[in-house]
């Protein structure tokens, strides 16, 4: 039953894939032909047009163009970028490191940081220490991410000037040896993996405040305690590893929530991930760009959710019984 299970998430997941395949051949096809921008130009000529939807292959059928489609995808030829000229999977690839360094800090540092605060206001249910924490955690949850970044801009690179205001590393700078590097990207890193991470710790924080709350009243809970086990042994051993489950859904669930942010505070910080890769398609209007990155971002998240089933499967016994 168990393998059964197994199978019919992964089943899912590639039929959700596929979906995504069609969608995403179909959604900018409906925005409009590319080659419009083109035509907009003053020198351009009917014989450049025609050039270059032969080159992209829009003079063909629709079906012709969408089994072209499918089978560039599959070999990882997402087409040429309209404004850079160069191949789409390489600019993804260039950017992808610095996305999911982004990424991977700021959902690590704010599953950490919300899980422990969570843990905290639920064994301090109602008093000052919880009405603080829960009270800063819907602020961080309200507030928007873009917000975030300026505030942090003008309070740490502006008003006081610790941290670089944007992009990875310094430009223009020959570094003496890798460590001096990292140090640099890390020093660069800092400020947006703080927005980042504000942005998703008030999300993790109230769904770990809130299973600490049920599990503490769980019947296991006093049995342990009726045992002579100490309450902090109880929580930390018991409590804590039950109360996590819904938090390893929720950081799946929360992977296009993610993307949509790292849009965003990438273009603020301009960090050069998938995010800016992104913004800077959308005002381009470069349709092999913006299909490309939304491809990465949909099996992202598809593998998120795919991943996050897998783990709840070895977490929770009752999922294996099924």
């Amino acid at each position: 039953m168990s393998g059964r299970w197994l199978a019919g998430k992964v089943g899912a997941a590639v039929l959700t894939l596929v979906f995504v395949l069609i969608f995403n051949f179909f959604l900018f096809r409906a925005i409009g032909d590319p080659t419009s921008q083109l035509a907009r130009l003053p020198g351009a000529t009917d014989q450049e047009i025609e050039k270059l939807r032969s080159d992209y292959g829009l003079d063909k059928p629709l079906l012709g163009q969408f089994v072209d489609y499918v089978g560039d995808t599959a070999t990882l030829d997402l087409g040429i970028s309209q404004n850079t000229r160069e191949p789409v999977w390489d600019e993804i690839v260039a950017a992808l490191p610095w996305t999911l360094l982004l990424v991977g800090t700021g959902t690590l540092l704010a599953t950490l940081i919300g899980a422990w605060m969570g843990v905290k206001a639920a064994t301090k249910r109602g008093t000052k220490t919880d009405d603080g924490l829960l009270g800063f955690s819907l602020f961080t949850y309200a507030a928007p991410e873009y917000w975030i970044g300026i505030i942090l801009i003008l309070l740490f690179a502006v008003a006081w000037p610790i941290f670089p205001a944007g992009q990875q590393m310094t430009p223009g700078v020959e570094f003496a040896s890798w460590f001096d590097e990292a140090l640099d990207v890390v020093d660069h890193l800092i400020l947006p993996a703080t927005a980042m991470t504000l942005m998703l710790l008030g999300q993790y924080f109230l769904i770990m405040r809130s299973s600490m709350v049920d599990v503490l009243t769980e019947d296991f809970i006093t049995v342990k305690r009726a045992t002579g086990l100490s309450r902090e042994r109880v929580i930390n051993r018991h409590a804590v590893p039950n109360a996590l489950l819904p938090l390893v859904t929720l950081s799946a669930i929360q992977f296009g929530a993610v993307a949509g942010g790292a849009i965003t505070i990438e273009t603020v910080f301009s960090w050069p991930g998938l995010g800016e890769l992104s913004f800077n398609a959308i005002n381009d209007k470069d349709f092999p760009m913006l299909q490309g990155t939304f491809l990465v971002f949909s099996f992202g998240v598809i593998f998120a959710n795919l991943l996050a089933d897998v783990l709840y499967f070895y977490l929770d016994p009752r999922v294996q019984s099924r």
